[in-house]
C-alpha cells in the first residue's frame, strides 16, 4: 500500500493491487426497472455532449424505446432547455417525479429544482456528487429501456461518482475533430478503461458542414488525425455543424431532430 493511500477506495480511481473489490454500486429506486444505463461523457467541454445526449434520446424514442435522461451536469445543466421543459420537479410519497417531454422522454435536472433557471449552483464536489446519486436512487423512473446520463466534461468528481456508484452498461465518448480535443478525450478513455467501463464508441460532433448551395461537405476544423485503435473503440457517428439543429435546441424543440444521422450509434446501443 502506498504511503499516500487514505484507505478510502470509493474516493480513489487508482488501480493499485491493494484496491478493495467490494461492490460500490448504488441500487436504483424500488419502483424502477431500468434495462440499460449509458453514460455520455467527454474529456473536454464545448464539444456538444448534452446536444448529443438529447439527440440519442430522441433517436431511441423514435424507435419505440422508453427513454430517460439523467442530467448529471449539475453546474451547467442544459437538457431541460433542449426539450423546452420549464416546469419544476414534483415529489410524492414514492419519490421525485421526472418531467416528461411531448415524445415521452423522462428527464430530471437540477434546473427543475431551482427557483430561477439563471441561478448558479455554487456547490462543492461532494454535494454535487450526492445529488447525482439522489437522481439515480430517489427519482421514480419506472420502466425504462434506456437511461442516458449526461455527465459534465472532464474526469472529476461527477464522472467518477457515475462510474463508481451506478452500474453502467456502457459509455459513449463525444469529441470534435481538433487534435487537442482528441488528446483530452483519450484521457477520458483511459479513465473508462481504468475503471472497467465498456466504451460503446465515439461520436464526432461538428465534424463537417454542408454547403447549402452545392451540397458539398467541408471539414471546417480539418480532418481528425487521431486514432482510437489502441483503445479498441470505433467511431460510431459523425454530426454536422447545422444551424437548424442549433435552432431546435435553443427553441426547446430537439425532438424534431432527424434521427437518421445517428443510425450507426443506435445500432451499437441496441447490441447491449
Amino acid at each position: 500500500m502506498s504511503d499516500n493511500c487514505s484507505g478510502n477506495c470509493a474516493a480513489c480511481s487508482s488501480n493499485c493491487t491493494e484496491r478493495k473489490t467490494e461492490n460500490l454500486f448504488e441500487p436504483t429506486g424500488k419502483y424502477n426497472n431500468i434495462k440499460h444505463t449509458i453514460a455520455v461523457v467527454s474529456g473536454k467541454g464545448g464539444v456538444g455532449k448534452s446536444a448529443v445526449t438529447s439527440m440519442l434520446a430522441v433517436s431511441l424514442c423514435k424507435k419505440g424505446y422508453k427513454v430517460g435522461i439523467l442530467d448529471a451536469d449539475i453546474t451547467g445543466p442544459s437538457i431541460p432547455k433542449a426539450f423546452g421543459i420549464t416546469s419544476k420537479a414534483m415529489q410524492n410519497e414514492l419519490g421525485i417525479l421526472p418531467a416528461e417531454t411531448k415524445g415521452g422522454i423522462k428527464i430530471i435536472s437540477v434546473n427543475m429544482m431551482l427557483e430561477d433557471g439563471d441561478q448558479p449552483v455554487v456547490w462543492r464536489g461532494p454535494v454535487i456528487a450526492g445529488l447525482v446519486k439522489q437522481f439515480w436512487t430517489d427519482v421514480v423512473w419506472g420502466e425504462l429501456d434506456y437511461l442516458l446520463i449526461d455527465c459534465p466534461p472532464g474526469t472529476g468528481d461527477v464522472p467518477l461518482t457515475v462510474f463508481q456508484s451506478i452500474k453502467l452498461d456502457g459509455a459513449i465518448m463525444v469529441t470534435s475533430p481538433q487534435d487537442l480535443v482528441s488528446l483530452i478525450v483519450k484521457k477520458a478513455l483511459n479513465m473508462a478503461n481504468l475503471m472497467n467501463i465498456n466504451v460503446i464508441g465515439i461520436i464526432e460532433n461538428m465534424s463537417y458542414v454542408i454547403c447549402p448551395d452545392c451540397g458539398k461537405k467541408f471539414s471546417v476544423f480539418g480532418e481528425n488525425s487521431a486514432s482510437y485503435d489502441e483503445f479498441g473503440v470505433n467511431l460510431i457517428g459523425k454530426l454536422p455543424i447545422d444551424p437548424s439543429l442549433a435552432t431546435m435546441i435553443d427553441s426547446g424543440s430537439v425532438e424534431h431532430f432527424d434521427s437518421e444521422l445517428l443510425n450507426d450509434a443506435i445500432k451499437e446501443i441496441e447490441k447491449l
